[in-house]
């Protein structure tokens, strides 16, 4: 099972969602981690990706405007990803990724 840290903007900005939008980050949590277990290609509806001009800054979508970024980690536990979130809003935080 992959392992999992935040940065405080991460959680900044996760105090800001609705309830709706904490709601449907979690679903496609659910189907994030589930991916990272098995590894092979990420689902199309996360539509995760680098980032265009951040070397180590990865994108996925939660909704239809709804953005998260994160980098990977070093391993936690041997043989598993570890994901360090770093932030979660709508397109607004690929200002400040």
């Amino acid at each position: 099972m992959p392992t999992r840290a935040a940065l405080a903007s991460f959680f900044a900005d996760y105090d800001k969602l609705t309830a709706e939008q904490k709601r449907q980050f979690r679903t496609a949590l659910a189907l994030f981690i589930g991916w990272l277990a098995v590894g092979g290609e990420p689902p199309r509806t996360l539509r995760v990706k680098k980032m265009a001009g951040h070397k180590d800054i990865w994108e996925m979508s939660w909704a239809g405007d709804g953005r998260a970024t994160f980098e990977y980690g070093p391993e936690q536990l041997p043989g598993q990803k570890h994901i360090v979130w770093r932030r979660i809003g709508t397109h607004d935080i690929f200002d400040r990724p």
